[in-house]
């Protein structure tokens, strides 16, 4: 079990991410979260740089922003843009941070996944079924697979 302290974020994260940019309508994210299953989705400006995440927590709680109907205006709240409800203030972690601490923070912060960035790029991100696969590999005795310089 040794083996899972070798492992860093980046030797599990998904790397090519389903990314939305602020300016994305609410029915859009819907539409993501429902073909894909995801849970979340980071958030990037038009230079790239990662500025928040938008999950479905998120998307529920824009319906209980309106206390004068009886029934939340579905088709309006659903033009509302990711900007108006995104996280902005997000844990983070990098590509070398070792798993053992993306455990950690998955755990204590009760997330389903970790946005995986470096100097406020996306990289990546990490969900708490990469970190349990690791595991599963690690108690096998499997190592990350990196070479020379540390790459994957």
């Amino acid at each position: 079990m040794n083996e899972f302290l070798e492992y860093q974020a980046r030797d599990v994260m998904t790397e090519d991410v389903v990314h939305v940019a602020p300016g994305t309508s609410l029915a859009e994210v819907q539409r993501i979260f429902e073909a894909h299953d995801f849970n979340g989705l980071p958030v990037l400006d038009e230079a790239g740089a990662f500025v928040g995440i938008v999950t479905k927590q998120d998307v529920l709680s824009a319906f209980c922003d309106d206390d004068e109907s009886i029934f939340p205006p579905y088709p309006e709240i659903l033009k509302r843009s990711v900007e108006s409800v995104m996280t902005r203030d997000v844990s983070i972690v990098w590509p070398r941070t070792p798993l053992t601490r993306v455990l950690e923070k998955l755990s204590r912060g009760r997330f389903k996944s970790i946005p995986v960035c470096d100097d406020g790029v996306l990289c990546g991100i990490v969900a708490r079924e990469d970190v349990l696969a690791a595991l599963r590999r690690a108690a096998a005795g499997e190592r990350p697979t990196r070479d020379r310089n540390g790459d994957r």
